[in-house]
């Protein structure tokens, strides 16, 4: 796949903005080249433009070369970076599943570039001659997410394979959720397919959603094009100093992951339990996706009782239901007990 190909024109001939931090690399004493006030240190100095000491330990923890990841103000920025380094607005389009997360199209809709939906079956599955039939010679993306969102299940590896082999632009899996999956990341093989971009977050079983960071796995290729769009100081100083401390505490994370499983599984027998539950839906998250008879009716309820959930009623395919984030042993027995009593 010819990558060069499929980048806009004014991005393939972009000269990009060159700053201080990129043209001195190293710890020095004495700093007076990016106009900075020499006052309020740590604070007074811009971050690594390249976050090098976070995809260093990236690195060690996902077994990705440090040169194949990207790292963002949340996994919004790649998407967005994605859609203004490939496609040209109102000429090309990209091709994602329905229902899916919400961003892709969003940011299709301020690039002002074409969303074509696939809805998936009735078990939220794909194959990928339906999204291949979606396309067209202007097609540069095709976005998925696995595990899914708003549904929770993983999507079938042997159709994302046959997509990434089989399509000549870029797929995009969005893999935020992929640390609480029975299955493991694509990460293994972006060697494999140079048309593959993952994403992965800080945001969920890292517990750091309030960081803002986000990271895309992709050949050195791709990755040289959105550091050449990026903003220059993307990622601020207090997050990387939040990111590595995480990075050298990844116990921490599996620990987390592993209490949410155990978790998960008790909320969605207790669930079962409640004649309110018409339908769990599998999961491969760190949420249930649940069918009530009116979700609207439950989801005020919950509301009034001060417990939000997420109401998905106006969701293609998912009419009369709400999604549930697996919370605490004491927040899901307090949102159980008041399910009990609707």
């Amino acid at each position: 796949m010819n990558i060069d190909k499929l980048l806009r024109t004014n991005i393939r001939e972009l000269q990009p903005y060159s700053c201080a931090r990129d043209e001195f690399k190293g710890e020095a004493s004495v700093y007076l080249d990016a106009n900075e006030n020499p006052y309020n240190a740590p604070f007074n100095r811009y971050p690594d433009p390249l976050q090098w000491e976070v995809k260093d330990l990236i690195t060690k923890v996902k077994n990705v070369p440090a040169e194949n990841i990207f790292l963002g103000n949340g996994s919004d920025e790649p998407i967005d970076l994605l859609y203004r380094a490939f496609c040209e607005p109102r000429i090309d389009n990209v091709v994602a599943i329905e229902p899916t997360y919400g961003m892709y199209k969003v940011c299709a809709s301020i690039n002002d570039v074409e969303y074509r939906k696939v809805l998936l079956d009735e078990n939220f599955q794909f194959t990928a001659d339906s999204l291949l039939a979606a396309t067209n010679l202007y097609t540069k993306l095709i976005w998925l997410c696995s595990p899914n969102n708003p549904t929770g299940n993983s999507l079938d590896r042997k159709e994302i394979v046959k997509l990434l082999t089989s399509f000549e632009g870029i797929v995009v899996l969005d893999e935020a959720y992929i640390d609480f999956a029975s299955e493991g990341s694509f990460s293994g093989f972006l060697s494999q397919y140079p048309n593959l971009v993952i994403l992965q977050t800080f945001s969920k079983a890292w517990g750091s959603a309030a960081i803002r960071l986000g990271m895309a796995f992709a050949s050195t290729e791709i990755i040289g094009i959105l550091n050449k769009i990026k903003y220059p100081y993307n990622v601020n100083i207090l997050t990387q100093k939040q990111a590595v401390a995480s990075l050298k505490n990844a116990d921490q994370t599996k620990a987390w992951v592993k209490t949410l499983l155990a978790e998960r599984t008790v909320l969605v027998q207790e669930l079962e339990k409640l004649p309110l539950v018409q339908h769990i839906y599998p999961t491969d998250a760190n949420f249930v996706l649940v069918k009530v008879p009116d979700a609207n009716a439950v989801y005020h309820h919950l509301v009034d009782k001060s417990i939000i959930v997420r109401n998905r009623n106006t969701v293609s395919l998912c009419m009369g239901c709400v999604r549930i984030t697996v919370g605490t042993p004491e927040e899901n027995k307090t949102l159980l007990e008041e399910l009990k009593k609707f």
